[in-house]
């Protein structure tokens, strides 16, 4: 490439939503450049054989079937299918302090599976196969450093010096964004004061292809079932443990003896003696939402604009629904001949967005705080209300096609 050029979009940020997002763009005939600061060769290296818990990504993301969709539309799913994931046919819920219960299973939604858990590197280096098939440019090993806005749309620096310019710039380059804060787009957000702490587990009982939840006042713990090809490998966990930051740090401190003597307590045994576990990771939480996705020939998707509490493991999903929707409005534009900064294209997908987003973010924190609270009557009104909608069939499965994103 020279040290200039001119695209349509240019997507920065390589993750599972840029990817993605960059695929469909190509397949509807715009000039799509990707801006990655990885190394493609790492990204699309192949991923070890799995012989211990420390072959899995600790990171992982719980795949919707509306993702799965976008996701099989963009020719993505049918290689990923032949990857390292597992399908989870359950999810069990439940409340450490009492004895509310509540399960979904995908034979009541009439459904194969509520979802797929998959590893991170494993969904994003099936995404860059896709890429290296399409029309995209790809720029790996390339940091944006600066932006600037001119009579074309933006023009990007690069730091080997060769710069880009773009009808539209989209921003997909995670929570601490730096085109967001060069585009001026302000946030609202908050610090949880909680850390999540993630690591890979051997269960001596099987996973039962079923997602596993715990809520405590001091925060949930969720066992998600990897490994499905073999049933040996059934007995595979990521976990995602969310607690205050003090006791998220004491934890990740303990040895692998004390530290899964803990996690067993904590998932009250649930898959039995938790026979060997990774190295654990551990991360801040913060809930952050930009108050606006777009700024003239800017916008913003996923984690960028957008990030939430690890709790129902939505976040990627989110990001996906952006991506659907801006693809859906681009899409139309073209159709009319309009470019694909078109003030009143973006202000659509901004609003088509922003509810949906606010909405689940809300849910998430209505339900963090619920179960933080230990007080009696909440107590017994969370417990009686798990147990209560756990009966109430319809409504159960409405919720459960809601959070598989069935009802889109």
């Amino acid at each position: 490439m020279t040290d200039s050029a001119r695209f349509d979009v240019l997507v920065v940020g390589g993750g599972m939503t840029g990817s993605a997002l960059a695929l469909g763009l190509a397949r509807q005939g715009w000039q799509v450049g990707l801006v990655e600061a990885g190394q493609l060769a790492k990204i699309t290296e192949t991923p070890s054989t799995v012989t211990s818990v420390d072959d899995y990504e600790p990171r992982v993301s719980a795949i919707s079937a509306a993702s799965k969709r976008l996701l099989d539309s963009l020719g993505v799913w049918p290689r990923l299918a032949r990857e390292r994931h597992c399908n989870y046919r359950g999810m069990e819920v439940w409340d450490g302090d009492g004895t509310g219960r509540i399960r979904f299973d995908a034979h009541d939604l009439q459904v194969p599976e509520l979802g797929s858990i998959v590893e991170n590197r494993i969904l994003v280096r099936a995404l860059f196969q896709a890429l290296a098939e399409s029309p995209v440019t790809v720029l790996d090993s390339s940091q944006v450093i600066g932006m600037t806005a001119g009579g074309e749309g933006r023009t990007l620096t690069l730091a080997d010096g060769r710069s880009l310019t773009a009808s539209l710039v989209v921003a997909a380059d995670g929570g601490n964004s730096r085109l967001r804060q060069w585009a001026g787009l302000p946030t609202r957000e908050w610090d949880y004061d909680q850390q999540a702490i993630v690591c890979t587990v051997r269960t001596a009982r099987g996973h039962q292809h079923t997602a596993w939840q715990r809520f405590s006042p001091t925060g949930p713990l969720a066992f998600l079932p990897l490994g499905c090809e073999q049933p040996s490998d059934e007995h595979y966990c990521s976990i995602v443990w969310s607690q205050d930051t003090s006791e998220a740090r004491r934890l990740a401190a303990l040895d692998d003896d004390a530290f899964t003597s803990a996690l067993e307590s904590a998932i009250e045994g649930q898959l039995g003696a938790i026979e060997s576990v990774s190295r654990r990771f551990t991360f801040p939480l913060r809930q952050r939402h930009a108050k606006d996705y777009v700024s003239g020939d800017v916008v913003l998707v996923g984690d960028a604009a957008h990030t939430i509490h690890p709790l129902a493991g939505q976040g990627a999903n989110l990001g996906y629904s952006d991506v659907r929707v801006l693809l859906d409005e681009l899409a139309q534009g073209r159709q009319r001949g309009l470019a694909p900064n078109d003030p009143l294209l973006l202000a659509r997908y901004q609003r088509r967005r922003k509810g949906d987003n606010l909405t689940m973010m809300a849910a998430m924190e209505g339900f963090k705080q619920l179960f933080a609270r230990d007080e009696l009557p909440l107590r017994w009104l969370r417990n009686t209300g798990m147990r209560w909608l756990d009966r109430a069939g319809p409504l159960k499965q409405r919720l459960a096609a809601e959070a598989m994103g069935l009802h889109h």
